[in-house]
């Protein structure tokens, strides 16, 4: 269990008290699942889950001294910019935290885990390091008394089970999901990004349906009341779990760790994720002709998918797209490396450390360059942090496999040098 959190966590943690405490003495005390709490000391959610987290832990804790273990530890991942913030939101808190100044090792933590907003809980393996539940505040507020420990991700079917409704009033089993590809869609009517996505998403499985694929929707409504829900529901040719279902709802939202709205999960006939940017794909592809949209290692962007530069580092290659073939070409290019990061990664059940992006010459390639300073060079090669506010630039004449591999090689070892956004 010590290497690997020691890789994610380091060789040492900082207790209330301000002392030390090794990351390998965790195992010795019993632990096996490790929530990282991404939160800060201001007012709000975060305090309002720094709450109700310190009662939950604070169960774990009582059971520990029982039982002579203790399964479950919470280490602070800090948003603070100031130290004294820090250390004050730190003596309030009964668990452990990540030293303050361990700034690079946080960033990775934000980025490896896709964190986009706070508060956000991730409960990880302590033995492996993996994820076993990316939404650990639904946890918190589902299962208090921690009866479902560990709360590892359960098969589609299993939490899905249940009867399902149509707008019409016709109910149906989940068990007619099987064998088709399904769409989980997370929404909700009081969402403007939601109504106008539900829109195009009507015509998308239309045309998904007139084409005899095999596919259904599942609307996993976020809605304020059954009343809205209702509303909603009846622009919906597909199906939906009842409202008043909250805690089949809530499973669904917690299976896939859900930390915003809209999102679309595109499954496979036999519910493995394909991919989790359903929202991208459908507008980006409204013809469907590229359903049931398998992720494609490089990325050309767009105005849809540049939300996804907010998700982690990103390698975006800048090209001079008055030449046809340039975008194409530079996409060949960079595809090789980037299939053999994302198999690497994959091969260890984990996210690619980097998305992989070409950029032509458009609005938003020019306010993408405005927004992060970059030169008006083409080609340029870059690796852009959002989250770090920080960027890694290559500005040679021609850009080659071997450029780009090598580049790729230093930034995963932290060789690179960052430039400030």
């Amino acid at each position: 269990m010590a290497g690997a959190l020691t890789d994610l966590l380091g060789e040492v943690l900082v207790a209330a008290d301000g002392e030390e405490v090794a990351v390998s003495a965790l195992a010795a005390r019993g632990v096996s699942l490790v929530g990282l709490y991404f939160g800060c000391s201001l007012g709000g959610p975060c305090a309002q889950l720094g709450a109700s987290l310190a009662a939950f832990y604070g169960r774990f804790r009582g059971e520990a001294a029982a039982a002579g273990g203790q399964r479950l530890e919470i280490v602070f991942v800090s948003a603070e910019q100031e130290q004294q913030q820090w250390q004050e939101a730190v003596r309030a808190m009964p668990w452990l935290a990540l030293p303050f100044a361990d700034k690079h090792r946080k960033l990775k933590l934000w980025n490896k885990y896709r964190v986009s907003n706070i508060p956000s809980l991730i409960f990880i393996d302590a033995s492996t390091g993996k994820v076993v539940c990316r939404n650990g505040l639904l946890v918190i507020r589902d299962d208090p008394e921690g009866l479902e420990f560990p709360w590892g991700p359960k098969p589609f079917s299993e939490v899905v089970a249940g009867p399902l409704l149509r707008n019409n009033g016709q109910t149906l089993d989940s068990s007619a999901l099987e064998g088709s590809h399904v769409g989980v869609y997370f929404s909700a009517h009081w969402c403007p990004p939601c109504r106008s996505l539900t829109r195009v998403l009507v015509e998308s499985y239309r045309k998904i349906k007139e084409a005899g694929q095999k596919f259904e929707i599942l609307f996993v409504s976020a809605d304020r009341s059954e009343e809205s829900f209702n509303q909603y529901f009846s622009e919906m040719p597909w199906v939906a779990v009842p409202y008043a279902d909250e805690a089949r709802r809530s499973r669904l939202n917690r299976l896939y760790g859900i930390q915003g709205i809209p999102t679309l999960i595109v499954l496979d006939s036999k519910g493995d994720v394909i991919t989790r940017q359903g929202r991208v794909e459908v507008l980006n592809d409204i013809e469907c002709r590229e359903f049931p949209w398998h992720p494609k290692p490089v990325l050309e962007l767009t105005d849809s998918n540049a939300v996804q530069l907010n998700e982690g580092p990103c390698l975006v290659l800048f090209v001079d797209s008055e030449d046809d073939g340039e975008s194409e070409a530079a996409k060949q290019l960079i595809q090789p490396i980037a299939e053999k990061i994302i198999a690497k990664y994959k091969a260890k059940d984990e996210e690619a450390p980097l998305l992989f992006f070409v950029a032509g010459e458009d609005d938003m390639t020019d306010s993408l360059r405005d927004y992060t300073n970059l030169p008006e060079a083409a080609p340029l090669l870059t690796i852009l942090d959002m989250s770090a506010r920080a960027k890694y630039v290559m500005d040679v004449e021609e850009i080659t496999p071997e450029i780009v591999e090598a580049f790729v090689s230093d930034f995963l070892a932290d060789k690179l040098k960052p430039e400030p956004i």
